[in-house]
């Protein structure tokens, strides 16, 4: 990519300690040794981020229709920041389509969010002579300089992309892009062990032409910034 494409990480952000997931939803954190509520924008299991003392970076939310009062945003680990929130991945590639900052997609005309085909809503379409449909996943996990996802079983994931399968045979183009959201990462793989149906989803669409992307990012408490694609083996 010749131009690296960033979203700035807005709102008021705070340092804190995590202590316990209560559900996939909503965490109890530690700000100045007094307790809170926290958002978790993350259904992922990330065991290995959650762990308790970690410190985070959480977003205070000024709302009364709210039962939390923070999101939590960012993980370090090992001295990496690691963003959780999983609806950034849409957000920085509509921003890199909307501005033709990705090379795997070329002569379209329109960048539209949220496109419904089939049973299924996907998170980004490209019009053009070809429309193309695309799912942005979202993926935290590292180990070993291996990225990996899913970190839980996803029947919607897989759904998707069997569906994207089905888009080729109507004429569309089709991609699934990793967007890892840490830097730590030299290759992409499936977690076969955690979801299998998943991996062999994802495998089925490379044979069928839908295209296989990952690109790992740059995080800071400022923003996030898209470095460079990296492989993937599946």
């Amino acid at each position: 990519m010749s131009k690296l494409a960033q979203v700035d990480i807005t709102g008021e952000l705070i340092e804190a300690k995590f202590i316990k997931r209560l559900n996939r939803f909503v965490a109890e954190i530690s700000i100045d040794n007094e307790i809170h509520l926290s958002h978790v924008p993350n259904t992922g299991r990330m065991i290995e981020l959650l762990v308790p003392g970690a410190n985070i970076i959480v977003r205070r939310i000024y709302s009364i229709e709210r039962k939390t009062k923070f999101d939590l945003l960012m993980v370090n680990h090992n001295g990496i920041l690691v963003l959780i929130d999983s609806a950034m991945p849409n957000k920085i590639l509509f921003h890199s389509l909307k501005n033709y900052q990705l090379p795997f997609f070329k002569d379209y005309i329109e960048v539209v969010k949220e496109v419904k085909y089939k049973n299924s809503r996907f998170d980004i379409a490209l019009k053009g002579n070809i429309n193309t449909l695309i799912e942005a996943k979202c993926v935290t996990y590292v180990d070993k300089d291996v990225a990996r996802f899913p970190d839980a079983p996803t029947e919607r994931g897989t759904k998707h992309v069997l569906e994207l399968i089905e888009s080729i045979e109507d004429g569309f183009e089709a991609a699934v892009i990793f967007v890892i959201q840490r830097e730590d990462a030299q290759v992409f793989m499936p977690n076969h062990s955690m979801d299998p149906k998943f991996s062999k989803a994802l495998k089925l669409a490379a044979k069928n032409n839908v295209k296989i992307k990952a690109i790992k990012c740059n995080v800071t408490d400022a923003n996030i910034q898209l470095l460079e694609e990296i492989e993937v083996k599946l």
